[in-house]
């Protein structure tokens, strides 16, 4: 057994230990809360820190019983796990992390071809941080092709944006920033969003394009895309303009292949010139990852694309995000390899089942009407009967959210400011067994609701709980 010696002389180098193990005091971490709203002099022992922010977010409503929004809360354990190894990965890096970066082109390829594209090879795409700003992606390649077209013009003339008045806030961000007029399609009587002809009419020769929206976030209709196209068709045939269409599929257009095979809203459209979606909705993956695509290079002008030499390779991106996680990408491409067409349409038409058995039920009861019956999306808008007025619907929204719900009651916009609904968001997760729960406590609520002497909602603004 060999002998060792002491060191020749005292080691005075210090070990060097990761701060989060550091020493912490645990009589502080049961006795002394830290501060909110600046950073604690010392360290927490993780236990606590944990606590600390498990127990406030307890507070938070439960994601699962969320019927206000369409982001996915609900993925499977392997999802988790890949999500978790991935997390750690910058998008961004794709010299470093070229296996990520194949994923995302094989989603983009898998996508134009879902989508119909002429030639799936050369349509261009990339990933987003969702659907926003893969909005204002398409907007600002609509906005680029518009001015090389009048360069003569620009930048005296004012460059327009045709939609509905139903188009998710984003648009109204884009127009914004952007410095595009917002050219508004009204709602009108039972029309809850754009008409095509009313949109062919707005437009002129500074119009950059028409966004019509594959599932409205107010009821969950679709536009009339192949309509609106016509429309657009028979203007060029008049005036000579050519106007190009952007397609907001956030919703419908992972629902629409898969249920709705027979309609024709896609690049099959030779208008159609870009089309968005939401990976984070009904691409089945938790937030944030959206997707934008673009027909051919030809829509998508080639000097938006920068080509950075970053990290040691030559990368072309086109984004307003830099750094972000690799992670949803990742899930993206585990969920369409884990699904494929069969699995989605299996998830899709279920889901949709969901929303019109639950739809059925509501419009049976005689204190409500619908407005839609989650027949496209599935998704679906009611409001109270006409003779109801001992309660309206943020009465049903704010007694439901003590339950557990979360139904969101809000006021339609401009020419039916005068209509205000409850709207369900069915989701994969939310079952058939959830949607009895669901219309069982809804039934339970209604006699206390009827003997009301009023609507109890002074300020219905505040009440909404319709943000997105």
């Amino acid at each position: 057994m060999p002998l060792h010696k002491g060191p020749a002389k005292p080691d005075e180098r210090p070990a060097t230990v990761n701060p989060f193990y550091g020493e912490a005091n645990p009589v502080g971490g049961m006795t002394e809360a830290p501060p909110q709203h600046r950073l604690p002099d010392g360290p927490l022992a993780p236990s606590t820190a944990y606590q600390l922010v498990h127990d406030e977010l307890m507070l938070d409503g439960n994601s699962r019983l969320n019927l206000a929004t369409f982001v996915t809360t609900w993925m499977e354990p392997q999802a988790d796990v890949l999500m978790s190894e991935c997390r750690d990965k910058n998008m961004i890096d794709k010299d470093e992390y070229p296996r990520t970066a194949e994923l995302e082109r094989r989603c983009v390829a898998m996508l134009a071809d879902l989508w119909n594209a002429p030639d799936p090879a050369a349509a261009v795409g990339c990933s987003t941080t969702g659907s926003s700003e893969a909005c204002m992606l398409a907007g600002m390649a609509l906005k680029r092709r518009w001015a090389k077209r009048n360069a003569d013009r620009y930048p005296g003339a004012r460059p327009n944006l045709v939609m509905g008045v139903n188009v998710q806030v984003c648009w109204d961000k884009f127009c914004n920033f952007w410095e595009v007029e917002p050219r508004l399609v009204p709602m009108e009587g039972d029309r809850f969003h754009l008409d095509p002809q009313a949109a062919a009419e707005l437009c002129d020769e500074n119009t950059i394009g028409v966004v019509g929206v594959l599932g409205s976030t107010f009821d969950g209709s679709y536009e009339p895309i192949a309509e609106l196209c016509a429309a657009l068709d028979a203007l060029q045939a008049r005036t000579g303009l050519d106007i190009p269409v952007h397609v907001d599929g956030a919703s419908g257009a992972m629902v629409a292949p898969f249920v709705d095979e027979d309609l024709v809203w896609d690049f099959r459209l030779p208008r159609v010139s870009s089309i968005n979606t939401s990976g984070h909705k009904y691409g089945l993956v938790y937030p944030g990852v959206g997707w934008a695509l673009w027909r051919s290079a030809a829509e998508l002008p080639e000097e938006l694309v920068f080509r950075v030499n970053y990290l040691g390779g030559d990368m072309p991106t086109f984004a307003l995000n830099f750094s972000r996680p690799g992670a949803q990408v990742v899930a993206q491409y585990y969920t369409f390899l884990r699904l494929g067409r069969e699995g989605y349409r299996a998830v899709q038409q279920t889901t949709r089942d969901v929303a019109r058995g639950l739809a059925e039920r509501i419009g049976a009861l005689d204190d409500f009407r619908l407005l839609t019956r989650g027949d496209q999306l599935p998704v679906f808008a009611f409001t109270t009967a006409p003779d109801v007025t001992a309660y309206d619907v943020f009465d049903v929204s704010r007694r439901m959210r003590e339950r557990g719900w979360l139904l969101p009651a809000y006021t339609f916009p401009a020419n039916r400011e005068d209509l205000s609904v409850l709207r369900v968001v069915c989701r994969n997760g939310f079952s058939s067994d959830l949607a009895q729960l669901f219309i069982e406590d809804l039934e339970r609520l209604l006699p206390e609701l009827r003997q009301q002497s009023r609507p109890m909602t002074r300020d219905k603004e505040a009440a909404t709980g319709f943000h997105h």
